[in-house]
Parts: structure tokens; C-alpha cells; sequence
């Protein structure tokens, strides 16, 4: 079983002079449950290399047992220190692919050339794709074979408006989630803010936020089984 893991590589959080990137607890949690189920995982970043770690992602209130497990592993720390170039990404390698959130999705992966064909490539194989938090912002200009959008009729979820009004980005971020996936014809579902919620349709998994990401990383899993 070969899992990829896309991340972002976009650390700016818009004019803001703050730094954003991916969210710890939404790698590691799903690393920890793609590895514990004995999947070979390989890491992948539009820039390669060191993704930007959302600062505030690392702050003692964001901790979880699987961030713990993360800061004493010196194999895992190595391999996201050396994300593969997505676009060398072969999608036929894998039988999964699970998008980790954090602010910085919403920048570059929603946009990038390589990271649209690669969930477009995904989804025409139907193969399991998961996206957490603000990650399914990933899914923004992606489209079904037909040419209509890939969410439209679907059932998904991604990080609310309300949550993002409680942090206060909602003028920051260059979209909301919530909004856009409703635009687009989107299914859009969502749970209590910042409690686990996970919408499984087809092969597609979405999960609300950070508290989402192992549930998510596991309703992925369910899929391969």
C-alpha cells in the first residue's frame, strides 16, 4: 500500500506579514495512521524540500499525542525536510493520496498546475483522495471528466465560515471554503466548529479540521480496505 501525502509549500499568510504553511496535527496524525497500517508513504510539495510549518500549528495548545510522536521521530522529521517536486509526482505509483491543511493550501495548491492534474489524475483512476481543513481548498479549479467542476453534486466539507471568522482570516484568505464549495455546486456539509467531521462520497474524503485529520486519514484507509 503506497500513500502520498501532498503538502503545501506557501508561507505567507496573505499581506499580513505573518507566516502560514501546513498544520502539524494535520500531517501527523494521518502519517502516523497511514504508517501504523503499514503504508509506504512518500511526501510531495509543489517547491520540494522543507515545507513551511504554520507557527501557530506548533504552539503548546496545538499539541496532540501524534505532534508528540512526531518531534521524537527523527526518520519521519527527515522525510518532510525532503518532500519530493509534485510535479515529478507518477500518480499510478499510489493507491491514495491525503492533502494536509493549514492556511497555506489555499495559496498555492489551489492554484498549482501539478496538484489539479494530479487530483484530477486520482480521481479518473478512482482512487481514495482525502483532504483535511483547508486543504479541500485544493479541490477549487479541479474538474470532473464532463468539464463541470469535480465537487459539483458531491458531498464535502472543508474548514467553515464560522471557524474561520473565530480566528479571524476571514479577509485574509484569498477565498472561503465554505462559500466557494457552494458556488461550485458542492454538497457542503459541516459538523460543530472545531469538532471532528468527515464526508465520505465515492472515493472523495473531506474532513472540517484539524480535529478531522485522523478521522479522516482513516475513512481514507477504509476505502483501500
Amino acid at each position: 500500500m503506497k500513500i502520498l501525502i501532498v503538502l503545501t509549500s506557501h508561507d505567507r499568510l496573505g499581506d499580513t506579514g505573518h507566516k502560514t504553511g501546513f498544520w502539524l496535527e494535520e500531517f501527523a496524525a494521518p502519517y502516523y495512521v497511514f504508517k501504523d497500517a503499514g503504508a509506504q508513504i512518500t511526501l510531495a510539495s509543489p517547491a520540494g524540500g522543507q515545507p513551511p510549518l504554520d507557527p501557530k500549528s506548533d504552539e503548546p495548545g496545538a499539541q496532540t499525542p501524534a505532534t508528540g510522536r512526531f518531534r521524537s521521530d527523527l526518520d519521519a522529521q527527515k522525510q518532510l525536510a525532503t518532500t519530493v517536486k509534485l510535479a515529478s509526482i507518477n500518480v499510478a505509483e499510489f493507491d491514495a493520496v491525503f492533502y494536509p491543511g493549514g492556511h497555506g493550501p489555499l495559496w498555492d495548491l489551489s492554484e498549482d498546475a501539478a496538484s489539479i492534474a494530479l487530483i484530477e489524475s486520482v480521481e479518473r483512476a478512482g482512487k481514495p483522495l482525502g483532504l483535511v481543513c483547508h486543504a479541500p481548498g485544493a479541490l477549487l479549479k479541479t474538474r470532473a471528466e464532463d468539464g463541470r467542476p469535480l465537487i459539483a453534486g458531491r458531498k464535502v466539507t472543508g474548514f467553515s465560515n464560522s471557524e474561520e471568522a473565530a480566528v479571524g482570516l476571514t479577509s485574509v484568505v484569498p477565498f472561503l471554503i465554505e462559500d466557494e464549495f457552494q458556488r461550485l455546486g458542492g454538497r457542503y456539509e459541516k459538523g460543530a466548529d472545531w469538532q471532528s467531521h468527515v464526508v465520505t462520497d465515492g472515493n472523495l474524503v473531506t474532513g472540517q479540521n484539524p480535529a478531522s485529520s485522523e478521522a479522516a486519514a482513516k475513512a481514507l484507509l477504509a476505502l483501500l480496505a
